[in-house]
Order: structure tokens, then sequence, then C-alpha cells
């Protein structure tokens, strides 16, 4: 049950109240008792503590028994009735109590009360007593005589007494030693009646109502929870207390921390344990190349000893075969000389026989010559050869220096090198870098390299060799854009490793070159050029700009466009501006550096003279937009000319303007020079005249005897028009949007004529002279604001 020590509550004396203790049912109370009294908490009744509260009640009583005031506060806390409360649960209460006393939900029984609500009521309450106590005043009499005075009650209560010994029996296995002792009690106190037996049945049932009540307050002292009755009045008085929801969250969080720090060690075990692994591979992957190493020395060690053997029992065997043949020549010579010996014996022998003396004497002149000259011959009696075979030693210095050459620290494995890392390179430069993926012992690297020819039958590159210490290395002096293929090796004291597989570097690009002469702007776009100075291709190119706000201060900002695939970009600027443009080149192994940069002005068209199509008596001055010509009689000279250039006309053409609106720039003339100017498509006739075809537009100034001739010429026709003023300075103004081309005398700010013409490509700005003379163009002007026809 639920703590209530220290609250207050009125409760309702017009309902029962059924509790689990041991005590008879209390009936409904009278109308005497009065509402709205304050209850203390139960463990208060009866006992010491209580007196020290309501000491009137001490002096009041007289001659009562201390039991007897225990029996009346403990069967008075019965007559409590439970509040009506929103979300009061008596069939969850006797669930618990059920619990408590180890009673099975089969011994529950539904017990329906006079206030019309359906109760469960456990089977194991006592029965009503009839028996008096002895007290008269005791709350025990008055429950008794009212057990007396309605039958009913007490046949529903006699029941439940029978129900209880039923189920007492059924579950007498499952029920602790307190609830038979319990059940001992109520017994006694039902055979006896004795004012002691109901004392000590209301201290057991306070006893179980202070087990039942939950702790509320943990105690961090104790570090136990506690009820908060036990903090005012009992031995954790003094400790220092928290709400129990507060404790159980700290320790949720403390709970946390140790789990954040349990999963942390757990991580680093881990760790621990995967490296322990690769340590255990790493350990059975030396003791096998230790392994093979001794193996293969040992190896080389026993076939050079068996080389040797072979080679002193092969020389043995041949002195043998020496000495043998010796004492055979020498055994067939003695054979020889013997059979010599016995031969002139038995000659001798036989001419002493001779009876004849001129017979022997002729024969004995001769033996004697024989023999003479056989004695003469020196008989070799000492051995050719001696039995004796000198001692050989054979020489184990190179099996020593093989032995010596064992060492336990094998010759590294071969290292691994890395991809190019993005960035990695300069236009002269290449760091490489590599790594060893073993506990191998390395003294240094040897690093190879050489570049790599795309030609299938170009001459084989030279190799060069480093050697560093580091297991990486920056290799200076190297052509840019080039692709350079390295390889490393390892070496230690026991020898050099296998060559890692080959890796294919390449440097930076060279940084491009502006064109300068081919750059086109205009107020708000400008199409810039430039060459590649890289022999192999490139993979893009990234424009920087930088606007110039303040020239002062130099304070600029800067813009880059990436990713360009060509060698130009149309660019979007902001007009009458000033811009920094330079261009960087990009590969694989990095950006160039910054090319030259130009300054480009947004203050109007800008174009520049196409040499490729002047005519060869045309010359272009120094300042680059300055056109002369000194001689005109034969037009059509012999002269070498491009295949672009005009050969009629004494004309060219300027660059191309591809950008779309308005574009204005101004011809410096002189009165008596005879010219051309206006725009033609890109393919405009070369042999032909300026204005004479459906591909250009001009305006051209004769000199007649009588005037000046202004005529605006497009396919050959020209409307009758009359200028009075001869001008010096003629404003041109192309205007794509609109489709005009207007012609102006800037001088006089007097607008001359307009062609009304849908240019169905870009044109290019032309210029002609057909007398000798200079015309000088002016680019990057502002559009005057004259030039806005209606």
């Amino acid at each position: 049950m639920s703590s209530r020590s220290g609250s207050t509550r009125d409760y309702e004396t017009n309902s029962q109240s059924h509790d689990h203790s041991t005590s008879p049912p209390v009936p409904e109370s009278s109308d005497t008792e009065t509402e709205g009294l304050i209850f203390y908490h139960m463990d208060l009744y009866g006992s010491k503590d209580r007196f020290e509260i309501f000491p009137e009640e001490l002096s009041g009583r007289g001659d009562t028994s201390l039991g007897d005031m225990r029996r009346e506060s403990a069967l008075s806390s019965k007559k409590i009735q439970r509040p009506q409360e929103v979300g009061y649960d008596l069939e969850k209460e006797v669930a618990e109590l059920a619990k408590m006393y180890g009673l099975d939900e089969d011994r529950e029984k539904e017990l329906e009360f006079p206030g019309g609500h359906l109760e469960k009521v456990e089977s194991r309450w006592p029965p009503a007593h009839t028996e008096k106590a002895g007290s008269q005043g005791s709350t025990y009499n008055m429950s008794s005589s009212s057990s007396m005075k309605d039958p009913s009650q007490s046949t529903k209560q006699q029941g439940l007494h029978d129900q209880a010994s039923q189920g007492e029996n059924q579950s007498k296995a499952r029920a602790d030693d307190e609830a038979e002792s319990n059940l001992r009690s109520r017994g006694g106190l039902r055979s006896s009646g004795m004012s002691d037996e109901w004392n000590s049945q209301a201290v057991s049932e306070e006893e179980e109502e202070e087990e039942e009540e939950a702790a509320n307050v943990f105690c961090s002292t104790c570090k136990i929870p506690i009820r908060a009755f036990d903090k005012l009045f009992g031995e954790h008085k003094d400790h220092e207390v928290a709400q129990l929801p507060s404790a159980v969250e700290s320790e949720k969080e403390e709970i946390h921390k140790n789990m954040c720090k349990l999963e942390e060690q757990i991580a680093q075990m881990e760790n621990v344990a995967s490296h322990l692994e690769e340590i255990f591979i790493t350990v059975e992957e030396n003791f096998g190349r230790q392994e093979q190493n001794f193996e293969v020395h040992y190896n080389d060690a026993v076939q050079v000893l068996a080389q040797k053997y072979e080679e002193q029992l092969e020389a043995l065997g041949e002195e043998k075969r020496q000495k043998l043949e010796a004492l055979y020549e020498q055994l067939v010579s003695c054979g020889k000389h013997l059979d010599t010996c016995k031969e002139l014996t038995d000659e001798t022998q036989e001419l002493f026989l001779e009876n004849d003396k001129a017979e022997f004497m002729k024969a004995a002149v001769t033996m004697v010559d024989r023999l003479e000259e056989f004695l003469k011959k020196e008989v070799d009696l000492e051995l050719s050869t001696l039995p004796d075979f000198e001692e050989r030693v054979i020489d184990v210095s190179e099996v020593e220096q093989l032995m010596n050459s064992i060492n336990a620290i094998p010759a590294p494995c071969a290292p691994v090198i890395n991809p190019q890392a993005p960035n990695a390179a300069t236009g002269t430069s290449l760091r490489v870098c590599w790594g060893l993926f073993s506990d191998d012992t390395v003294e240094c690297y040897q690093l190879c390299y050489k570049p790599v020819s795309n030609e299938r039958h170009s001459d084989e590159q030279a190799e060069h060799t480093l050697k560093v210490k580091e297991t990486y290395c920056t290799i200076t002096d190297l052509l840019p854009n080039t692709q350079y293929e390295f390889w490393v090796s390892a070496l230690n004291a026991s020898g050099i490793s296998p060559p890692s597989e080959r890796a294919v570097y390449v440097t930076a690009p060279s940084p491009p070159t502006i064109k300068n002469k081919k750059i086109r702007s205009c107020e708000n776009a400008a199409l810039v050029c430039w060459d590649s100075r890289d022999i192999n291709p490139v993979d893009s190119y990234t424009v920087e700009l930088s606007k110039l706000t303040d020239e002062e201060n130099d304070d600029i900002i800067t813009e880059s466009i990436v990713g360009i695939p060509n060698c130009e970009v149309l660019i979007h600027l902001q007009p009458k501006q000033k811009y920094h443009i330079c261009v960087r080149a990009q590969n694989l192994g990095g950006s160039s550096e910054r090319s030259e940069p130009v300054l480009i002005h947004t203050t109007g068209t800008c174009f520049y003279l196409n040499e490729d199509t002047a005519h060869p008596l045309l010359a272009i001055l120094d300042d680059g937009f300055t056109i002369s010509c000194d001689e005109l009689e034969n037009p059509e000279c012999d002269l070498p000319v491009y295949d672009n250039s005009f050969t009629r006309c004494i004309a060219i053409l300027g660059s191309l303007i591809p950008f779309q609106g308005k574009h204005y720039w101004e011809v410096e003339v002189e009165e008596d020079t005879e010219y051309r100017t206006g725009v033609a498509f890109e393919n405009t006739p070369r042999h032909g005249h300026l204005g004479a075809n459906n591909s250009s537009w001009c305006m051209r100034h004769i000199i007649t005897p009588s005037r000046h001739k202004y005529e605006f010429l497009h396919s050959g026709m020209t409307p009758d028009i009359r200028i009075t003023t001869p001008p010096r300075r003629i404003g041109i103004l192309l205007d794509y949007e609109n489709c005009r081309l207007s012609f102006f005398n800037a001088d006089l700010a007097q607008h001359l004529y307009t062609f009304n013409s849908h240019f169905q490509h870009y044109v290019h700005p032309c210029f002609a002279l057909e007398t000798p003379g200079i015309l000088r163009i002016h680019t990057g002007i502002t559009t005057p604001p004259w030039t806005a026809l209606p």
C-alpha cells in the first residue's frame, strides 16, 4: 500500500472500508461520527509517539491498559473509509494483497458491497468474532456487537472464513512462514479472545502496513530508498535526502555516463583485440619468412658442402688412378726385365754345355757382349709412387660466409606505392608517397623513376634512382605536364625487397599564354583566348578574374570559372569596369601557375585586326589599329598572300564580334582618302569588293572632281544620299538585337545612314583603302547617347 504519512485527507463516513488486516470487518459507521476529521499516520496510533502528540488522551483514559489502547487504535484505523477519488483501483490493491500473502487469483472472490460496487475481497480474511474482548469501551466490542446485530453480515463473514480455510489447504506449499504465523496468530485470537492476543495481532498488522508502504524519497547518505515518514521520525532524520524521481534521473544519468565509458572501453578493447589479431598474423608471417630464410640459407650451405665434397672426391679418385697407373707401368717394366734376365741365364747355361770349343768361343763372345750390354742398363728399383695420399682440406670459407649471412632480420617485403594525391605536383616537381604494411626492419628506400614515353618505338628512357630514409620524396627538375613512372624497394642489412608495383604520376601543366590580340570584349562580356604551352593535353582550364574596384588601395575581388575544356571562354562582366584576367591549366597533378594577366575594360567594344585577312599591300602599324597603303598601281600584285587574304580589294577584317547587344566603334579618316568601312560575314568573298555582295555592308567614300560622294553599299546597291560635310570621324553602331547597322558623323553627332538587315551570323568589322592613305580604328568607346535612333 502506498504511504500516507504526513498527508491530510477528508474521508467519507457513509461507505465501507475493507482492509487486508486481520481485524474483523467493520460495519457501516453511524451517523454520530463526524466528517472532516484529521487522521494521522496509522503508525502513530497506539504508540508512544502518539501520546507525545496527543497528551490529553493519556490522562483521560485512566485505567485503560496500553494493550487495550493499541487494540483500539488498530481497530479504529480500519474504520477509516477510503476516498472515492478518481483513479483509485481497489481491485488492483486487492491483487497486491493477494500477491503479498501468496494467494492465487482463483482464491479471490467478487463481493458486492451495499454501495453497488463489485470489489475483489481476499478469501483469507478471518471470520467475524462473536466473543467480546472484555473491555466495554473498545472498538472490538463495538464491532462484535454490531456483527451480532447484523446476521447477514456475520453469515457473509463466516462464508469468507470457510473459503479462506479451503484456500489455505490448497496453497500451503506456497505460503511463506510469515503468512502461516499470521494464520496461527489469528487462530489463537479466535480461540482465546484475549486482549494480549489482539494486541500482538495489531502490532503484526502495523508491521505489515509498514512493509507495504512504498518508498518515496531517497537517502543520499545511506544510498537506499526510504519513506518520507522515516525522514521525519526514523533513523534517517539527520540524513540528506532527495526526491525519488530526481534521484532516479540522477542515477540514470550516472549509469548512462558509466555506460558510455564502458562502451568506450569496449571499443578500445575491440581495437586492442583487432590489433592483437593483426600482430598474431604478423608473427605468423614473420615466422614463415624467417623459416624460409633459414631454409634457403641452409640449403645453400648444404649445396656448397656437397659441391665441395664432390670436387674433393673427384680429385682423390684422380690421384688414385695416377698412382695405380704408375705402379702398373713399373710392374710391367720389372716383369720385362726379369724375363730378359731369365732368358740370358738359360742361354748361358746352354752355352756351358757346348763341347765344341770353337763354337763355344763364338757363342761366348756374343753372350758376353749381350750380358755386358744388359748389365749396363740401370734398373729402377725405387717405387714410382707412394701408397699414401696427400692430405686434402675442404675449403669451408664459403660455407662460413653463407652461415654468417644468416640473420634474424629477413629482407623486407615489397612496399606499396600510393596513387598520386590531388595537388601533389607542380610544373617541375612531384611528391611521391608509399607505405610498408609489415613490421620489417628498413634502413632506407630506393626510389626509381623514368618518364613515360607515348611513342611505341622511341628510345628507352633513362632511369633515375634515389635513396631516401622517409616514406615520401619530392622529385624536382621535371618537365611540365609529363607522366613519370615510379617504383620503390626497401633495403636493410639482409638485402633488398622486391620492387613495388609501378605507379604513374603526372606533373602540373605549364601556365597558359593569353592571346592579347585575339581578346574581344564589350560592355557586358569578353571572349578570352589562350595557348597551351604543354605538349600533352590538359584536363581543363580555370579563368580567374579580378575586378579592380579601387586603384589606389588595389582592392581586388576575385572570381573563378572552372572546368573550361577549350582554350577560350566567354565571360559575362559588368559594364564600365576594369578586370585583370589570368588563366590556369589543370590536370591530375594539380594546377599550373597563373598566366600573365591581361587588363580588360568594359567601357565599350574591343576587337583586333586579323592580319591573316589583310591584302599584301595593306600594312598594320605598330599600334595594331592603324592601317596604311602606300601604292595602288597594281592591287593584284604577285606578293605572297595568305589563304584567307583579300586579293582584289585592299581590305582587312577585324576579329569576330560574338556578343549580342549593341557595339560601337569609330574610324578616323582623312578627307582626301577613298575608303570603305562596315561589317562583313566570315565567308565574304576575298576576291571581290566590300559591299558588292550580300555578305557585306559598308560605307564608301569616293572623291569626284565636283564633290565628295558617299555610298552605303550592300549587294552592290546604294541609296541616293548626299552628305554636305565630309566626316573626319565615322561612328559605327552594330545592333544585333534590332538588326541595324548605323553610321554617324561622330564630330557632329549626326546620323548618316542605317541598314536594316537581319544578321544571320555574327559579323566582322571590315576596312578597305582605295587610294594611298591611312585609317585609324578606335575601340573600347562607350556608346554615345546620341546614337539612339527613334
